[in-house]
Parts: structure tokens; sequence; C-alpha cells
């Protein structure tokens, strides 16, 4: 099976030398001259997380600046950690990014997992599905220009509308499903039913990057019957994995993984072993990794999103020489 794109993640951590807005600009518009077809950025509120070392900017605001830069790349966003956003306050935001991009903005959410990030605005982690559900339903019509009344259990309007409205509708992917377990996490390793029928809803599904290929068919096997049942068009249906990937141009396996074990560590500090990430993410040699992602691409994946471990456009340099041809995007 062939992909639709290969997306890449903006370096939006800030280490100790923080991070800028030209780094950003210089990042994205390389990614647009070799030929990628997404620029993404992530969402964590909070520093000192227990699965990243680094403090992470704004993915809204990252994106409007380098929306300026660009024009082509769409915008992508995996994924929001929505229910920790006030939907209508949101949806201004995604509306005033859609009209100055030119509708280039794919809004990727999530329910979220960090406890502390809830805690932080007044929320409960228990209520995140609920949240994350009567949000969508808000910000889909507010996005499309209606005046909204709306009566939910967590959110309620009367007459509301921010615009502008956009011309198309709302591109929205949903996040979830299985990971490969660990002590350290605090998702379990399953497809609940509620977020499957939150990704049959949307336009397309975003599979955790730390997913086993095994584990993403095991939820692909689900979502298929489900999409078929609702009625929908696969071919209007997008089946995306983010995953993480440090490239170092060396068929020296252990110069590789040693490479690959420093820059991991210096973005995700020590909360889960460099074996861990072994199992599930983009390391190894150039030609391990690019059957890591043909192995992805033959279960059904059709849209890479990869995330950097370094600020450097080198690594988009590498990724466009040893991977995407390989790949025949």
């Amino acid at each position: 099976m062939g992909l639709r794109g290969v997306g890449v993640f903006l370096p939006t951590f800030a280490g100790e030398r923080g991070r800028t807005g030209a780094e950003l600009a210089a990042f994205a518009r390389r990614a647009e001259d070799l030929g990628f077809d997404s620029v993404w950025a992530t969402d964590h509120l909070l520093h000192q997380s227990r699965f990243y070392a680094v403090p992470w900017l704004d993915p809204i605001v990252s994106l409007t600046y380098v929306a300026a830069t660009t024009s082509r790349l769409r915008l992508g966003t995996s994924v929001l950690v929505l229910p920790t956003r006030q939907p209508v306050v949101l949806a201004k935001q995604v509306a005033t990014l859609q009209a100055l991009a030119d509708e280039r903005y794919i809004l990727g959410v999530g329910t979220g997992w960090d406890d502390r990030e809830f805690q932080a605005v007044g929320q409960q982690r228990a209520e995140r599905g609920g949240r994350t559900d009567e949000s969508i339903a808000i910000m889909r019509r507010l996005l499309a220009g209606e005046s909204v009344t709306y009566q939910g259990r967590f959110y309620r309007l009367q007459d509301v509308a921010v615009g502008p409205a956009m011309r198309s509708p709302l591109c929205l992917w949903s996040a979830g499903g299985r990971q490969l377990p660990h002590a350290a996490s605090p998702e379990r390793p399953v497809l609940a039913p509620a977020v499957l029928r939150r990704i049959v809803a949307s336009d397309g599904w975003i599979a955790r990057p730390t997913s086993l290929p095994s584990q993403i068919a095991d939820d692909l096997a689900e979502i298929r019957p489900a999409l078929e049942a609702a009625g929908r068009d696969p071919g209007t249906f997008t089946v995306a994995h983010e995953n993480f990937l440090h490239l170092v141009p060396t068929q020296d396996r252990e110069r590789a993984l040693a490479e690959q074990r420093r820059a991991y560590a210096t973005i995700m500090g020590g909360g889960r072993p460099f074996e861990y990430f072994e199992q599930v993410y983009l390391t190894g040699t150039p030609a391990e990794i690019v059957e890591k992602l043909r192995a992805r691409m033959a279960i059904g994946v059709e849209y890479l999103i990869l995330h950097t471990l370094e600020p450097s456009t080198a690594q988009l340099n590498l990724w466009a020489e040893h991977v995407l041809p390989q790949l025949a995007v």
C-alpha cells in the first residue's frame, strides 16, 4: 500500500538553549522544499512530564508562526489535548489559523493522559472523554459558521458564533488505540469503545507512536468494519501513524543505536528505558528504519508523521535522502 503523504513534527521542544521562531520557520521551509506534505506540533501543557525532559511550545501559536513562512505545507496537531481547552476559545483560535493559513490545518485531537494537566485547568481525568466529545460537536458547528446553542454535561452555550466561518468542513483526525504496555504508562493497552466511536466519526485516525505494527493491525480490524457499518467511504478516511525518528547515516548498528540512545535521553529523560523505545520507535540503521516503516504501511498505515529529536534541518535532509525514496512517496 502506498502513502498519501509524510509529515514532520516541528521541533517545538525547548532545550537548554530554548527555541526561536527563526528555528521553527527554517525547519518548516526546509520541509516544504524537500517535498514533505505537512508539519505538525504536539501539545504538552506542563513541564516535567514523566515522559519528557523538556518543555514544549504551544502548538497553535507555533503553527500560526510557521504558516506565515510557508505556502504549501499542511499544518497539524498530533495531538491537541482537547479536554484541557475551552471549546469556544479554541474554535476562535482555529478559525483564525485557518483564515490566515488558507485552511491548511488538520485538527488532530486526543483525550490526554497527564493527570497534572487536568488538575492544572480545574478538571478531572475521568471527564476527559465526555469533554472531548462535547468539544468536537461544538467546534465543528462553530467553525462551520453556525450560531450554536448547546446544552451538554460540561458546556452550555446560547446563540454563540465565533467566525470567520471555514469555507470547507473541518478536517479532524482522532488518536488512540492499543500500545505496548509499560509500567510507567497511565493508559491501558486497548482500543476503548468510546475511542472507537470517536475515530469512526472523524476524518482520520492517528495510531499511537507506542503501538507495535501488530497492535495497529488489531485496531484496524475493529476500525474498518465500524467504518463500513457507519456507511463511511474508506477513501475519505485517513489512517495515520506518528513515530519518533533520529536517523544516523551508518550501517554500523551499534553506532546508530548509541547515537539514538543519546538523542532519546535528551528529549525524553529516563522515565522509560531505551530498550522500550527500540521496540516501538524507529531505531537502528537506515535500512532497519525503512523496514519498520514498510511493516506499518503493509498493515494499512497510509500517512506517516515523523517526530524529530533534534531541531536541526540536517535530520530532514537525511530523511529525504535515506527514507522517502524507499517508501515511494
